[in-house]
């Protein structure tokens, strides 16, 4: 593989659960060995609870803040903050609780997650659709309201 200039625009960009995701790096173009995603999060904007075992997640929060939840609690993430999920299956997610856009650079190693985005832009907020796609990808989506059991 030859070094690469990504340019600030360049990628594919999807609308996913109310936020823009732009696949900066897709895995397709690293042998699936990893992928890069930026995340534009919206006021109010996350995904719901989920795991993914085969995956290690790297978040860094360029722009606003985002409060992150896992099994030890709840953080907020500012602007320079990187929160990591390692592989194992650790159930997480996080929410835009501010009143101003929020953006994250993710990292996913192995790759694939970037393909799970795409196929779940496609369903449009279909939750059999969504919830198929997820088992292919090894994702478990849990209810908004999991952390409240």
């Amino acid at each position: 593989m030859e070094p690469s200039l990504i340019s600030p625009h360049s990628g594919k960009t999807l609308s996913i659960m109310g936020g823009t995701y732009r696949i900066v790096i897709p895995s397709k173009d690293t042998n699936h060995e990893y992928a890069v995603i930026e995340m534009v999060v919206p006021p109010g904007g996350g995904p719901n609870p989920h795991s993914h075992k085969d995956f290690h997640e790297s978040f860094h929060v360029l722009e606003g803040e985002v409060e992150f939840t896992t099994a030890d609690g709840t953080v907020t993430a500012a602007t320079g903050t990187t929160i990591v999920i390692p592989k194992g299956g650790a159930v997480h997610n996080f929410k835009n609780k501010s009143d101003k856009l929020a953006r994250l650079w993710c990292t996913v190693v192995p790759g694939r997650l970037d393909e799970f985005f795409e196929e779940a832009e496609a369903t449009h907020g279909d939750i059999s659709k969504l919830e198929a796609i997820s088992i292919k990808y090894g994702q478990v989506l849990l209810p908004p309201d999991y952390w409240e059991k």
